[in-house]
């Protein structure tokens, strides 16, 4: 396992941690209405920096792991569960929520935030929790399939989601070929598959694993001042940058009402809850579990977002881009990460 190194001492709690207090001085920021700002395309270098890093460390932690059956477990798991969780959060959603708004929420709780897998990995390094940089490729292989799978779902049940056969049956009768982007009827598939699994994100972060496995130690000797020692201070200027973006979008939630504040509350804790369970059952090591359950437990607002405009116009983005940036983002980095770092060393032996 490549450790990073971490200025000070090893700090037990997450709420202290520098990357972490940044983030807070952001929404702070934001909150009494300071001007201060960080440029998109700084922003933009950031994450593109991140994702780089951690695809290219992780691919050389795979090599040095190889592909074995714990491995294929993890990301099996990891598949699993990214579909999973878009699949009930629809319906779930669909109590409160049209069809196309519940199929963007969902589409977004069922992909995952790498920001928060980069603060989990942070985190774990500083208490000493190893972890394979297989998790990585896991990390990668969760953030696409959900925005098939909303698109897919709105299609399927854009009605009463009580009646889910008759809708399928109705479905199936009116089904015929169309030109428009109504996301009820005629998708661009071939937009659609290549925004979910070719978007920039997606294809920089694989790259970069790649990349790793295939250089080794001599490609890791090379860049280890960029990709290492630098890697913690760019993370506290992107989550500086996110905290002030997060606060910002707190306004927009006062018009989606409680359910959607408890939504990105409690879906947290189930989704970690269930990866937490099948970790337990498929016999993963602490660390590679308490990964699962954080990527499990986060949600898109960057990929997701994006291919929802392109794909579900009619959604609102009010919904799913707050909910997942002001509440669950914050949440998990403040009291999800330690909670369940918690219920793994209680459940996971």
């Amino acid at each position: 396992m490549i450790q990073l190194p971490y200025g000070g001492s090893r700090i037990n709690s997450l709420i202290v941690s520098p990357p972490v207090l940044f983030f807070f001085l952001g929404a702070l920021a934001a909150l009494v209405r300071s001007n201060l700002r960080v440029p998109r395309a700084i922003t933009k270098l950031l994450s593109l920096y991140l994702l780089w890093a951690i695809g290219f460390r992780g691919g050389v932690e795979l090599l040095h792991g190889g592909l074995n059956a714990s491995v294929a477990i993890s990301l099996g798991l990891a598949m699993l569960l990214a579909v999973i969780v878009p699949v009930y959060s629809f319906f779930v959603l669909r109590l409160r929520l049209t069809a196309t708004d519940a199929a963007a929420m969902a589409a977004t709780y069922g992909s995952i935030s790498a920001v928060t897998f980069m603060t989990a990995c942070t985190v774990l390094e500083q208490r000493g929790i190893t972890f394979g940089g297989h998790m990585v490729a896991a990390m990668a292989l969760m953030e696409s399939p959900a925005i098939v799978i909303g698109v897919l779902l709105l299609r399927l049940f854009p009605g009463d989601p009580a009646a889910p056969v008759t809708i399928l049956k109705d479905h199936l009768k009116r089904r015929r070929r169309t030109s428009t982007t109504d996301p009820r009827q005629g998708i661009p598939w071939g937009t659609l598959l290549h925004e979910a699994f070719l978007n920039g994100p997606v294809l920089l972060l694989l790259g970069s694993l790649a990349i790793g496995m295939l250089t080794g130690d001599r490609g890791y000797a090379a860049f280890k001042p960029l990709c290492t020692d630098l890697f913690n201070g760019v993370l506290v200027f992107f989550l500086l940058d996110l905290g002030l973006v997060a606060a910002r979008r707190l306004r927009a939630l006062k018009q989606a009402g409680w359910f959607v504040i408890a939504f990105g509350l409690l879906t947290p804790l189930v989704n970690a809850s269930l990866a937490i369970a099948l970790a337990r059952l498929g016999g993963l090591h602490q660390g590679d579990a308490i990964l699962l359950a954080v990527l499990a437990a986060s949600a898109s607002y960057i990929a997701v977002p994006a291919a929802m405009r392109l794909v579900i116009p009619q959604a609102n983005p009010g919904l799913y881009i707050p909910s997942a940036l002001a509440i669950t983002f914050p949440f998990n980095i403040a009291i999800g990460i330690p909670l369940y770092i918690a219920a793994v060393k209680v459940f996971v032996p």
